[in-house]
């Protein structure tokens, strides 16, 4: 079989159209997932959360072991809306990375620097103050001051009074 010449210019000019062609085509980059590992700078720290969690507008460093006072929702947002990740623990650990707007905490678990939520900022308490923060939360009997006795005697030395609060009679 014999080329000519218009042959062999036809082919070549296919080959590099098809090599101009795949040239141009780049592999599609990973998928993006909720899970998906991400790093944000917020006011000069760096944060790794998942893509899932919005990174704060600001950010105030505290790093310090919390402990929860209810089984508060962890959300993705400093704010009350959008889907709940998981709950707190009541009484269980937490660090907190640091305070962001809207008074809220980002927070991590103990064992990792990463971001998993926020939470409100009273959902927990430092760590060496949950004792006494538990315990002075704790209702106190009140005193009765209208629990003013009547008394009458009833003879001699003896008197019964009774009690306005339970209307009970008692011999004294």
């Amino acid at each position: 079989m014999r080329l000519t010449r218009s042959t062999v210019k036809t082919s070549i000019a296919l080959t590099l159209l098809a090599a101009l062609t795949l040239s141009g085509c780049k592999t599609p980059p990973p998928a993006v997932t909720d899970d998906t590992l991400v790093t944000s700078e917020v006011d000069g720290v760096r944060l790794t959360h998942r893509y899932a969690v919005q990174a704060p507008h600001a950010f105030t460093p505290v790093n310090e072991t919390y402990r929860a006072l209810y089984g508060a929702s962890v959300m993705p947002r400093p704010e009350f809306g959008g889907k709940i990740i998981r709950y707190l623990d009541n009484g269980k650990p937490f660090t907190v990375l640091g305070e962001v707007e809207n008074h809220w905490l980002a927070i991590a678990d103990d064992d990792s620097q990463q971001l998993i939520g926020y939470v409100p900022f009273k959902a927990g308490v430092k760590a060496d103050l949950y004792d006494a923060t538990v315990q002075s939360d704790r209702p106190r009997p009140r005193k009765n001051t209208n629990a003013k006795k009547v008394c009458v005697d009833v003879g001699g030395q003896s008197k019964a009074c009774r009690n306005n609060s339970t209307a009970t009679w008692i011999l004294e």
